[in-house]
């Protein structure tokens, strides 16, 4: 059974800057790029690169078929995403010099997924498929529901951390791959050990992969602890690192690796994605990892 990624797509307008702008204040880009988007588009593209087969189901604007097109050419199943009038969604991201980035994020026709659509994918649902969430679209308070009761392997991404997603079951989620700022969000906690410690008594029967940037992944399951170090690079962009972790994370681990080896392979993949520009553009091939 291929994952089933319920995401976002958007087009990502990116700037280069010195440093971040602060409130009331205007900050000169130094450049400017256009590049396709959005935590399950990139997710997606992560997935299909890594060697899976992920099946996409989403919501553009007529503006963004090339999109959809570019999701099709690199392998990725398009027949369940669904074409309107309203526009599709985007993202304003400042990127500094030392490669981090501040991104803003519009929904758009992400945010008018159709619920006859959901109805229809759900009923895809069964004890084989695993589903890919982030918190970028409408209709995942459903789809969790619905998921749950058929009883798939449900994958979410937190992000963004809004009231949205703080009202939604999340008790039903099977595994949070979830960054350290998205940690302290859930929890409160600062330190990795606490956040950890926090996601084990909230959530008790997921599992978890907290990525930690440039220090790697600590992993809990069951409440047993793996940390993988992160590999030493010169990063550019960040941008797109954590969707990368996901992706090729993932397709390891549904193509039957251990778990050590899904967190090295995915640490690996995520560390070349920060040596590059955009987003989805950065996301390795697998043979690029030379694994």
């Amino acid at each position: 059974m291929p994952i089933l990624n319920f995401g976002s797509i958007n087009i990502d307008f990116a700037y280069r800057v010195q440093r971040f702008a602060e409130a009331g204040e205007t900050v000169r880009s130094l450049h400017h790029q256009l590049f396709a988007g959005g935590k399950g588009f990139n997710q997606s593209i992560a997935l299909a690169r890594a060697g899976a087969q992920p099946r996409h189901v989403g919501r553009v604007g007529h503006d963004g078929r090339w999109l959809v097109d570019k999701l099709h050419n690199e392998g990725v199943t398009v027949d369940e995403i669904e074409f309107g009038d309203t526009p599709t969604g985007h993202a304003i991201i400042q990127v500094d010099e030392s490669g981090e980035n501040n991104i803003l994020v519009h929904g758009g026709a992400n945010q008018e997924i159709s619920k006859e659509h959901i109805d229809l994918v759900s009923k895809k649902f069964d004890q084989d498929v695993w589903l890919l969430l982030q918190n970028e679209t409408n209709g995942i308070e459903t789809i969790l529901q619905k998921a749950s009761e058929r009883g798939s392997r449900i994958i979410l991404n937190p992000s963004p951390i809004d009231d949205q997603l703080m009202s939604l079951p999340l008790h039903l989620v099977d595994l949070f791959i979830l960054n350290r700022t998205e940690g302290t969000a859930l929890t409160g906690e600062q330190e990795t050990d606490g956040i950890i410690t926090a996601l084990e008594r909230i959530f008790p029967k997921a599992e978890f992969a907290l990525t930690l940037g440039q220090e790697g992944v600590m992993y809990s399951q069951s409440g047993e602890r793996l940390y993988i170090e992160a590999e030493r690079v010169e990063a550019l962009d960040t941008t797109g690192a954590g969707d990368t972790f996901a992706g090729f994370f993932l397709a390891e681990l549904h193509a039957g690796a251990d778990l050590k080896k899904a967190l090295e392979i995915a640490c690996r993949a995520s560390a070349l994605c920060v040596t590059r520009p955009g987003a989805s553009d950065s996301i390795p091939k697998k043979f690029e990892l030379s694994i």
